[in-house]
């Protein structure tokens, strides 16, 4: 080791150099910016991420509810159906029926002018109307309200025909009781009286108006091919019929009655009959008979008689009877099914 005091004059001794140690380096500012903003990048990217598998699962939540609403949906609509045929097959309210031809009327419609066909058919299924002389006929026929008397009949629907010159017809079926039929046959009053009959009630049905001066074909029994039709087997009363009592000398009188119609403008959906009865003690007085296009009522014992016609067609099942004894008012309420 040099001492100090040998060292030559003037002479230093070096001090070591100082080599920093070695130091982590802080980040710039920048550094820690663009941190921050992968950092914020990464956790937006996630977020879209779970939103998007939010609403993915939402989707396929939504889409299975509605499968399942469907899949229940689906099965209501058979049990439904199931149970509606179990109930025809219980209860058949109709039956099918394939008429025979008897005789074709040719008639146009008014205003148009267009040929229309009249196939009036026979079968066994069609009731009879009650029988009546030819001479009951008559008078019946000039009395003031000849639809006293009615003829059962099934109006089939309109098809389309082409007739002997090759143009385009329209044709309707109308279908009544064979032995009634053979009768209209063998006199010509009560033929024409069957056909007057078939075109007011295609009238009344379809809404139409057909020409009074028709021709029956010589030729032709039917144009067209028979068709099959339904036909009612049954019609329940709404008000319940009571036992027969013991009858009365006097005849029933025809009541006031009064028919609205409601909506009064537009399509009908409820025809109205308020029919006055006075004297009519209760509902149990009363026996009703709806039709598709009649109404029939009797107050016991031979009070009163109302038998009308009216051009709509209505639900007979659906149909509603209130008697109010404090006004004597016996109000029928006919869900309209076409006018």
């Amino acid at each position: 080791m040099v001492r100090p005091e040998e060292l030559a004059p003037g002479f230093k001794i070096p001090r070591p150099s100082a080599r920093p140690l070695a130091s982590r380096k802080e980040p710039s500012p920048n550094n820690q910016v663009k941190c921050v903003r992968v950092a914020m990048k990464t956790d937006s990217c996630l977020l879209s991420s779970e939103l998007e598998l939010q609403q993915q699962e939402e989707q396929q939540q939504e889409e299975q509810q509605q499968e399942e609403q469907l899949q229940q949906e689906e099965l209501y609509q058979r049990l439904l159906l199931q149970t509606m045929g179990q109930m025809q097959t219980e209860n058949p309210d109709s039956k099918v029926i394939r008429p025979q031809p008897g005789m074709c009327v040719k008639t146009l419609s008014e205003p148009a002018k267009q040929k229309i066909f009249v196939n009036i058919c026979q079968s066994n299924s069609v009731p009879p109307p009650p029988e009546i002389s030819r001479e009951d006929l008559v008078e019946l026929l000039q009395s003031e309200d000849p639809s006293g008397y009615r003829v059962p009949m099934s109006l089939g629907e309109p098809h389309t025909e082409v007739d002997n010159n090759s143009q385009g017809c329209t044709a309707y079926d109308v279908v009544i009781n064979q032995e009634f039929f053979q009768m209209c046959q063998k006199d010509p009053l009560f033929e024409q009286f069957v056909i007057l009959v078939s075109l007011e009630g295609l009238e009344n049905k379809y809404n139409l108006e057909l020409s009074r001066d028709w021709k029956v074909l010589k030729n032709r029994k039917f144009l067209g091919s028979v068709a099959e039709q339904n036909i009612r087997t049954k019609s329940r009363p709404v008000i319940q019929e009571l036992p027969p009592r013991e009858n009365s000398s006097a005849p029933a009188k025809r009541p006031d009655f009064t028919l609205l119609v409601e909506p009064p403008a537009g399509d009908p959906e409820y025809l109205i009959a308020e029919i006055h009865l006075p004297g009519v003690p209760s509902s149990r007085s009363l026996v009703l008979d709806v039709g598709e296009d009649r109404l029939v009522v009797t107050a016991r014992p031979s009070l009163f008689h109302l038998d009308i016609c009216h051009p709509f067609l209505v639900d007979q099942e659906n149909s509603v009877a209130q008697y109010n004894k404090s006004t004597e008012i016996l109000t029928v309420t006919l869900p309209v099914v076409s006018s």
